[in-house]
């Protein structure tokens, strides 16, 4: 089966809402670029940088709360009413951080900006993978990383050309974000299917489900794994520019190796799938956390533009082989009543990661200069050796489960 028919069978099971959850990862990923801008709007309105990182800190810290009540309230009150809640209010928020008079309440719509952005992820996450039989899981997780990688391409280029086609204005920029947010509301509205998911995968009483779920030692072996990974993973942003300006080397060669990442994980990932999704689970995302950690641990070899090409290289081919499984396997492994719940946590302990990363590793490069990045790949042989042990294969219940249109 060629790689289009692969996507063309995995769109078929309820394909207007498979594509609608898609585009909403595309749309939720075009507000990225509220982290770049805000910081330059508030600066630009007379704000202090303290200010500024501030609000930066609090939209991040919204976005967490965000994850873990959309994990709490995914079962209870299903996909749809929680998209729209979660669109229409980051919408309506986003472009009102335009018109607030005040800091203090300035800083309280940026965290529930954080909170209605991230609110909808787990049970968008949960439905997509309600609805896509077992066998094409990694699949529709490919898609679903394609979307974000390519909204996390254009949302820069989209806030910076709105930017520069109003003058140089803030407006335009926080207002098309919100009318995009609160049409993908409409259009969930109209498309997803309506209420929960069916009762007999949702028990009455689901206050227990982060409880139960942290009950499940394996699966949390898998979390503290995607933690460590996380903040491996986004020193590619945060350290590796300082280690090429300290090297001396021109900034385009960093330029140029996080634009090979974009290239590789956006051209490669999909038709990869294709063959990686019928290799085992264990050996797919231990393959992948592997690689990531050889190519962070490539960076500490003699500084030079072969060496950050060529390392940047080996980590995105784990990123390419390990992604989507890494994103499946949540979905896949947890009990069907406790899905939203694990696919929160794994969405959480991720973002943690990526959040406490710079910070962790900005200290060790203070400290240990070039050679910071053999210590970071530590954290990558924990990440792969707890996953390793943690995973497991889906239950024969698990497995045969059918997809949400089959059992409604």
């Amino acid at each position: 089966m060629t790689e289009r028919a692969q996507v063309l069978s995995t769109l078929r099971v309820a394909p207007t809402a498979v594509r609608t959850l898609l585009a909403g990862v595309f749309v939720n990923r075009l507000s990225g670029f509220l982290n770049i801008f805000l910081v330059l709007f508030l600066t630009g309105t007379g704000r202090t940088e303290e200010q500024a990182a501030l609000a930066v800190g609090v939209y991040g810290a919204g976005a967490v709360a965000g994850v873990l009540a959309g994990g709490l309230c995914a079962a209870r009150i299903g996909a749809r009413t929680a998209t729209v809640v979660s669109m229409s209010s980051a919408g309506v928020l986003t472009a009102a951080l335009l018109y607030l008079p005040s800091y203090p309440l300035l800083l309280v719509a940026v965290a529930l900006a954080g909170v209605a952005a991230q609110f909808y992820r787990p049970a968008s996450a949960t439905l997509l993978s309600d609805l896509v039989p077992a066998g094409q899981q990694v699949m529709i997780f490919a898609m679903y990383r394609f979307c974000l990688n390519v909204g996390a391409t254009v949302a820069p280029l989209l806030g910076l050309g709105l930017y520069h086609l109003a003058g140089d204005a803030y407006g335009p920029v926080f207002w098309a974000e919100g009318l995009i947010a609160l049409a993908y509301a409409v259009l969930a509205a109209v498309t997803l299917p309506p209420g929960r998911r069916p009762a007999a995968v949702v028990p009455a009483d689901t206050r227990g489900g982060y409880r139960e779920t942290l009950r499940d030692r394996r699966y949390v072996l898998y979390l503290v794994a995607m933690f460590f990974q996380g903040a491996v993973y986004v020193q590619y942003l945060s350290t590796l520019p300082l280690d090429v300006s300290a090297g001396g080397l021109p900034v385009f060669w960093y330029t140029l190796a996080v634009s090979l990442n974009g290239l590789v994980v956006i051209a490669v990932e999909l038709p990869a799938t294709k063959y990686t999704q019928a290799w085992p689970m264990r050996l797919t995302l231990c393959l992948g956390l592997a690689l990531i950690g050889i190519g962070v641990a490539a960076y500490g070899l003699p500084a030079g533009p072969a060496v950050i090409l060529a390392a940047t290289l080996i980590w995105s081919l784990g990123e390419v082989i390990g992604g989507p499984a890494t994103y499946a396997y949540p979905g896949i492994t947890a009990p069907p009543h406790l899905k939203s719940h694990y696919i929160s946590a794994f969405q959480l302990m991720l973002g943690l990661g990526t959040a406490i990363g710079p910070v962790l590793g900005g200290w060790l490069f203070l400290t240990l200069h070039h050679q910071v990045w053999p210590v970071l790949a530590i954290a990558s042989v924990i990440a792969t050796a707890l996953t390793w042990v943690a995973t497991k294969p889906p239950s024969p219940a698990r497995a045969e489960e059918k997809p949400l249109e089959e059992v409604a």
